[in-house]
């Protein structure tokens, strides 16, 4: 046994007498998202401890024991902290590259928001540059066909989302509104607290509504079957590749076409895809600026999605316009109240005599205490967005393993989302042509039948599954 390895083993030992057994989070190996190497595990404890100062579940539902059927929702914030790589997420990037050299299918890839502003660190660039022109030549190198903006599902989100909220206040519907675009935090609901189910919006999240538009919408225009497009999404979040696991997400089978059919076939997290552009030799740092297809692209709004808050700040926008007909004045295209890292943020919105009063949730430990005031009547919030991960998706559990992942790393990554919002001339979804041509030919309306089945999905009790 070499030096190096003799060290590890004895470090082992002695964590492993100093914290015993339970020191690290309990990870299923059916697990969609993350995936344990137990020959690298020390059992340092750093898993465990970043669990619960992130979701705070370990201290308010005695959850993480040895043994415990699987009560992870999937964050991926452990992979973050894990020094020796035993925790990292569920590999797709084999698949999808496997996929890339099938030449009977059409290959899309879609990238989130907050992964431009953190995929060149991988490449030794600073914390928050945002560079989505390398990334998309990058993705054009690797062999896709279409290379999409998941901001255009964030607007046609907003759009639902907008809608759901107005007309649940009108009509006296379940109230505060969550937001649902975090797959960890609707898992969490699910399985800790599923009497609030009801008061989860219906709206897919961006990648699941930008999947079923590219599998109905985009495929008739193109003349593709449905079944021959292979949608991937590159993402900040590891929970993502447990969200399109969903078989209700296979929105397809009720459109007409075949079973089985979902809205993404792929997740990719930033690490998996700053893998495949090395492991392919492609020489990220002296790539030329690359440009989106046209046919999926949004606003500012759609941009700000990827830091905490930005949903929340979004939604506003959209509610404002919705009820005034009027285009959003500076103090609704910048909720200062709403932004930052704060645990929670509050703020009240004057919309035509009505004040609209949401919270805004950093940190899934942070809704706890929420949740108890809610439950006991004591709030009277309208809507409330939770974001698992510390600073929303620019903080996600799939973003690059840097030395040190603090606050300035995520405001740095924020800053330059709502940076670029700022310098958009189309800031509100309803501005955007493309979301507006969408409606027009296809969609119809927000809240339609159309997008009430494309677009709007169904949770479920899943609270004995942790029992």
């Amino acid at each position: 046994m070499n030096l190096k390895k003799l060290k590890q083993e004895k470090l082992k030992e002695v964590i492993k007498k100093k914290l015993g057994e339970d020191a690290r989070v309990f990870v299923d190996e059916n697990s969609p998202c993350l995936f344990r190497d137990v020959t690298k595990c020390i059992k340092c404890g750093q898993c465990r401890e970043m669990c619960n100062h992130v979701t705070g579940l370990s201290s308010n539902y005695n959850v993480n024991k040895p043994g415990q059927p699987n009560a992870c929702i999937g964050c991926g914030q452990c992979t973050l902290v894990c020094g020796f790589n035993a925790l990292r997420e569920k590999s797709s990037y084999r698949e999808v590259l496997d996929a890339l050299s099938n030449y009977e299918k059409v290959l899309v890839v879609s990238t989130a928001p907050a992964v431009r502003v953190s995929l060149a660190e991988e490449f030794g660039y600073d914390s928050g540059m945002f560079d989505e022109g390398k990334m998309i030549t990058a993705l054009r190198m690797l062999g896709f066909d279409y290379v999409f903006d998941v901001t255009f599902g964030a607007d046609v989100t907003i759009m639902e989302e907008a809608s759901e909220l107005i007309h649940r206040i009108k009509h006296g519907g379940v109230l505060p509104m969550f937001s649902s675009c975090c797959p960890s935090w609707v898992r969490f609901v699910e399985m800790f607290e599923p009497e609030l189910i009801p008061n989860l919006s219906t709206v897919k999240s961006p990648i699941s509504i930008q999947g079923a538009i590219i599998k109905t919408y985009f495929a008739k225009q193109k003349k593709i079957k449905p079944e021959n497009i292979v949608h991937v999404v590159i993402t900040p979040c590891t929970s993502k590749k447990y969200e399109i696991t969903r078989e209700e997400l296979s929105i397809s089978d009720d459109y007409g076409y075949m079973p089985g059919i979902h809205d993404v076939d792929y997740v990719l997290t930033v690490r998996e895809l700053a893998h495949m552009i090395r492991r392919q030799n492609i020489p990220y740092g002296n790539l030329y600026d690359g440009e989106f297809d046209d046919i999926c692209r949004g606003s500012g709004g759609g941009i700000i999605f990827g830091a905490t808050g930005g949903v929340t700040e979004s939604v506003l926008r959209e509610s404002y316009y919705m009820l005034t007909g009027k285009e959003p004045k500076d103090n609704f295209l910048k909720l200062e109240k709403v932004r930052g890292l704060n645990g929670i943020k509050e703020d009240q919105i004057n919309v035509c005599g009505a004040n609209v009063k949401v919270a805004v949730v950093n940190g899934l430990r942070n809704v706890h205490d929420l949740i108890k005031m809610i439950k006991s009547g004591k709030t009277d919030f309208d809507f409330i967005e939770v974001m698992t991960c510390p600073g929303g998706c620019s903080g996600g559990g799939g973003q690059p393993k840097i030395k040190k992942i603090d606050d300035f790393v995520r405001k740095k990554r924020i800053n330059a989302l709502y940076l670029k919002d700022e310098g958009l001339e189309t800031r509100c979804a309803h501005q955007n042509p493309l979301v507006k041509k969408i409606y027009s030919e296809f969609l119809k309306t927000p809240l339609s039948d159309t997008s009430e089945m494309l677009l709007h999905t169904k949770y479920f009790d899943r609270s004995s599954e942790i029992k």
